[in-house]
């Protein structure tokens, strides 16, 4: 068994910190559903600002808000406008590594989602992998790079 990223939010903004609520990270579920994060999910979060990483599980906030509020201990790993990557993983058989197609979500500064990208591995007829970024059915350059909004 290998882990592999299985959903990745890249570069949303932390709206709130809000360390009396009892624990998890509190996230719209128009961007849960776009990369396929369940409620209840255990997530790495790794804020881009601070280098803190930190693990914890996703509970689903009001639909349209576009929150991403750390709650409880996390609270204390992350502030307001700080910018996180929030990545899903699943422990799968080495194999399974050409069969999933994880999502990728990368935002605006107000949280807008601004590009949904696609991973996806390959092997060749020699058995070799390969790695390419997927924007619609277009592969993207390694390494890719979205415009700064």
């Amino acid at each position: 068994m290998k882990k592999f990223v299985t959903a990745k939010l890249h570069g949303i903004t932390v709206t709130q910190a809000d360390l009396h609520y009892h624990g998890s990270i509190t996230l719209d579920p128009d961007h849960c559903e776009a990369a396929g994060i369940l409620p209840m999910e255990y997530v790495d979060i790794w804020n881009k600002h601070s280098g803190a990483r930190i693990s914890t599980y996703v509970i689903y906030g009001e639909r349209g808000q576009r929150q991403c509020v750390l709650n409880g201990a996390a609270a204390r790993t992350c502030q307001e406008g700080d910018q996180v990557i929030i990545c899903a993983s699943d422990y799968l058989e080495a194999d399974a590594v050409t069969r999933i197609e994880p999502k990728v979500l990368t935002f605006t500064a107000d949280n807008h989602i601004a590009e949904i990208l696609t991973y996806k591995a390959h092997r060749d007829e020699q058995g070799r992998m390969s790695f390419e970024i997927l924007k619609g059915d277009k592969a993207m350059p390694i390494p890719y790079r979205a415009e700064t909004f």
